[in-house]
């Protein structure tokens, strides 16, 4: 297996490896133009976040700045809105369903380092993909670590820190985040 083959099966990789310093190249480049559009241009915004990422619905909106890895594993679905200081570390698929919206300074990672000392100075990284359902809402400054699935409709509240998985229809919050109330549903939201 080749290291990017590696890294996106979830098995220990070298982050070194050129195909891999090549493609987080071209996604640094790509971003540092992104993030140096001007308000105005929002047609070649969402040209270059469409070229960047995996796969996007139609509407997509990005505010600058945001930054990620490499981008190629970035799928967000229709009417996807991230403000401000975005950070997607997409070691690993991060899949993101229809109308989710992040707030400010939210930071997705998917990548991760073994615990044990002596492997994690080999240099050595590993990742765990991120999926976020349809309907979602990530709060400010809310982090999203590895290994984490958001079901449907699901609310992070500001400053949450989600370290493990959580099905449909709740708020959840605090460090580490746990289930705050179940979210009403009207009729027209499923």
């Amino acid at each position: 297996m080749t290291d990017k083959e590696k890294m996106l099966a979830g098995l220990p990789y070298n982050p070194g490896d050129p195909e891999l310093v090549e493609l987080r190249l071209r996604a640094r480049l790509a971003t540092e133009k992104f993030n140096r559009t001007s308000i105005v241009d929002m047609e070649e915004r969402t040209a270059l976040l469409k070229a960047l990422f995996g796969s996007t619905g139609e509407s997509i909106n990005v505010e600058p700045s945001f930054n990620c890895d490499y981008g190629e594993n970035i799928h967000v679905g229709e009417n996807f809105y991230a403000n401000f200081g975005c950070v997607i570390l997409d070691v690993a698929p991060v899949v993101i369903g229809d109308n989710c919206f992040i707030a400010p300074q939210v930071g997705i990672y998917t990548a991760t380092h073994p615990i044990d000392p002596a492997q994690r100075c080999s240099g050595l990284e590993y990742a765990e993909s991120v999926r976020i359902g349809n309907n979602c809402w990530i709060g400010g400054h809310a982090t999203i670590n590895p290994g984490v699935e958001l079901g449907n409709n699901v609310v992070v509240a500001s400053g949450s820190v989600v370290t493990r998985s959580f099905g449909d229809n709740v708020v959840i919050g605090g460090n580490p985040a746990k289930v705050i109330k179940s979210v009403p549903l009207s009729d027209e939201v499923t």
